[in-house]
């Protein structure tokens, strides 16, 4: 026997031309790679990143000089043209020689720090959007289980009226499954309160609000694979492959490159001069070099601000890496603890769970209209065919979003990994 809702049920309220597929999990993926704004916003940081290093890596521009002497004025005499001097001269800038170097070497930093951001923002977001997809998700199921658990009390109401006016029951009983009912259906209205909030969360990572009333997700009612020997990955590899570990160290590449980049900027204006004199109709070359003298440290400060950021940045990445591996450590440990309990909810047949709910509610109401058993008898085991419906579904979908966490954990990208649901289990013996 098959449990798995269909959760398009609560978009049986839709109008025959306002209804959508279901929204699965991958399709809201590949919406939010592609259009997300946050995403776009970091890929576009990522391109300022490029730039910056186009220009840390571009030469200093030449200098061209051309100078006359010996012109005369408008009050002087006139001076014959061999009097005069042209002096022309270009100017090779020198501090590429020994600056380029550092500052490329602080841009190719800079560049992988912002591209593992950019990864940061990535996975951040499918973690959210995945979050408020399984919100959704759930909701629904809560949704639909308040109408059925609502529905089944209708017929029961319906039976203790009829056995009232038989006057085989007391009024009593009338009232109390009649209050219960009600209990059911305040609690279906405050259920899709929250699938509201909830599919107007979803909507908003589609980009489109204004599908907000037609969205309707649909889950497997399996859990999700994750390869085991992936868990037992070295955490040293692992953190390797962790965007915000990649990103401070980066950040830590970057602040060393700087002090460095600084330190070469003792001596600047380097520059090589060569040209032509022409004077009296005799040409001759003109070379010179021009070295400003560093009497005076003008950069002293920013080497000890460099240094000190740098010195942050070290400790930033140790933080980053010990974050990341309790990170890791706590997401194998999610994983396992929720896979081993689906393991066992999940289980088909008479005696799985969601079967042994059903089962029970429908003992109960036999016995109940039998007269073996009084009336509260019958409404806990409604309530606990409700809470077990919930609790299946809460745990399944926790088990879902731990393996999407243990993959965010050992560094995947989400929009690209993506796990399979798991084959179905053979029944219990």
């Amino acid at each position: 026997m098959k449990y798995f809702f269909t959760f398009c049920l609560t978009a049986a309220s839709l109008t025959a031309q306002d209804r959508q597929p279901p929204l699965t999990l991958a399709a809201l993926f590949d919406s939010v790679a592609a259009t997300h704004p946050l995403i776009n916003a970091a890929a576009a940081r990522s391109r300022a990143a490029l730039g910056a290093r186009v220009t840390a890596g571009s030469l200093g521009n030449p200098v061209l000089s051309y100078q006359v002497d010996h012109t005369g004025t408008a009050s002087g005499p006139p001076m014959s043209s061999d009097d005069r001097e042209f002096v022309t001269t270009v100017m090779l800038p020198l501090e590429a020689l020994y600056q380029r170097g550092p500052r490329v070497r602080v841009a190719d930093a800079v560049v992988r720090a912002v591209a593992a951001d950019a990864d940061v923002t990535r996975q951040r977001t499918a973690l959210a959007a995945a979050d408020a997809y399984y919100r959704m998700a759930l909701a629904q199921i809560g949704v639909a289980t308040s109408r059925d658990l609502s529905a089944w009390l209708d017929t029961l109401v319906a039976y203790n009226r009829v056995r009232v006016k038989e006057g085989a029951a007391a009024e009593a009983d009338l009232l109390r499954s009649q209050l219960e009912r009600d209990r059911a259906a305040a609690d279906a209205t405050m259920q899709e309160v929250e699938l509201a909030r909830a599919r107007a969360t979803v909507a908003a990572f589609l980009g489109d609000p204004r599908r907000t009333g037609q969205i309707a997700v649909t889950v497997s009612d399996r859990p999700l694979t994750f390869d085991t020997a992936s868990v037992a990955t070295s955490t040293v590899f692992a953190l390797e492959r962790r965007p915000d570990v990649r990103a401070a160290q980066g950040r830590a590449d970057a602040s060393r490159a700087a002090v460095a980049s600084e330190r070469s900027m003792i001596v600047r204006q380097l520059g090589a001069t060569i040209g032509t004199k022409q004077m009296a109709g005799t040409t001759s070359l003109v070379a010179g070099v021009s070295l400003p003298l560093p009497l005076f440290d003008t950069n002293r400060g920013e080497i000890r601000r460099t240094s000190a950021e740098r010195d942050a940045a070290m400790f930033e990445l140790t933080a980053a890496e010990r974050a990341a591996s309790a990170d890791l450590v706590s997401a194998q440990d999610i994983a396992r603890l929720l896979a081993a309990r689906t393991d066992l909810l999940t289980a088909g047949g008479p005696d799985g769970f969601l079967a042994r709910a059903d089962e029970a509610r429908r003992i109960a109401l036999g016995a109940y209209r039998e007269g073996a058993v009084p009336l509260l008898t019958v409404l806990d085991a409604a309530r606990a065919w409700g809470d077990a419906r919930l609790t299946f579904y809460r745990t399944l979908y926790a088990q879902h979003q731990s393996v999407l966490m243990l993959l965010a954990a050992q560094g995947a990208d989400l929009f690209t990994n993506l796990p399979a649901p798991a084959e179905p289990r053979a029944p219990n013996r």
